[in-house]
């Protein structure tokens, strides 16, 4: 990942190029990116009208100014204070950004007119991974610990394949296998990082100097610096299937004789025979 030097110059000015707007291979863009995806709306209007807009609690609205920092085109920040189903009070800030040239190009990266939470997919353009999956967990996501103290870095989403793909990228680039599954209320997935695993994710992903919600940024400066009590018991090690292990389970009369034969719990060979015949 390329290192953010917060000295830099800015960016941008109005009369500046724009070619290099959303280049998803540098990290300040990749976070963007991905926090758009995530909280952002793009509207169509009539013509080649329309907007795009993220609005978010005004607590956060530095962020905002960072984007509108970013972008070499007209855009406006505008607060808001009403009352939702969720707040008597509620402080929000707006960016609105509506240059058909801007709209365009986040549409063709990935962000699509409308509802868009289960159509969302990571770039097929090259990016900056753990700067765009920042972006998409400060926007969908938490950092923080657990009413117990156990710190987690987590990330709700209703598409399929931003699920899916933070778990490849987590498994590939940090040893951490995850395999995401919806909640079956509401269909969302909640992919969750806790314990160590949380830690390595929240080091990894919130580098100094790196584009992030400064509330989460110090969260993850919180959960990156837990060490696991004396007390506590050692995380479980994950025992990796072999093809003869396989090949007793789906032989044996009954899962609790699998059970017994291969010194695993009950539930952990029903699972695996369950996905051995999925497969078939």
């Amino acid at each position: 990942m390329a290192e953010h030097d917060p000295s830099a110059p800015t960016l941008f000015d109005l009369d500046a190029p724009a070619s290099s707007f959303m280049d998803l291979e540098n990290p300040d863009y990749a976070y963007m990116f991905g926090f758009l995806q995530a909280d952002g709306h793009l509207a169509q209007g009539a013509g080649q009208k329309g907007r795009l807009t993220a609005e978010i609690n005004a607590r956060d609205i530095a962020i905002l100014e960072e984007f509108q920092r970013l972008t070499p085109y007209n855009s406006s920040i505008t607060q808001r204070t009403r009352a939702t189903n969720f707040a008597a009070v509620s402080h929000t800030a707006t960016w609105t950004l509506c240059a058909l040239e801007a709209r365009t190009k986040l549409n063709e990266l990935g962000i699509p007119y409308g509802r868009k939470s289960k159509r969302i997919t990571p770039p097929r353009v090259p990016f900056s991974r753990p700067d765009y999956l920042r972006g998409l967990i400060d926007a969908d996501g938490s950092v923080g610990f657990t009413k117990q103290g156990i710190p987690f870095v987590s990330l709700t989403t209703q598409s399929t394949a931003i699920a899916l793909y933070l778990c490849h990228y987590t498994n590939r680039t940090l040893g951490i296998r995850k395999l995401p599954g919806r909640n079956k209320r509401d269909g969302i997935y909640n992919v969750t990082y806790m314990q160590e695993a949380g830690v390595a994710l929240a080091q990894h992903l919130y580098t100094p100097g790196a584009l992030a919600l400064d509330r989460k940024k110090a969260a993850a400066t919180e959960v990156s610096a837990w060490q696991r009590p004396a007390g506590m018991a050692p995380p479980r090690q994950r025992r990796a299937w072999t093809p003869l292990e396989d090949r007793i389970l789906l032989e044996a009369a009954t899962i609790d004789d699998a059970a017994a034969a291969l010194g695993r719990t009950h539930q952990s060979c029903n699972l695996r025979r369950w996905r051995l015949l999925k497969k078939d």
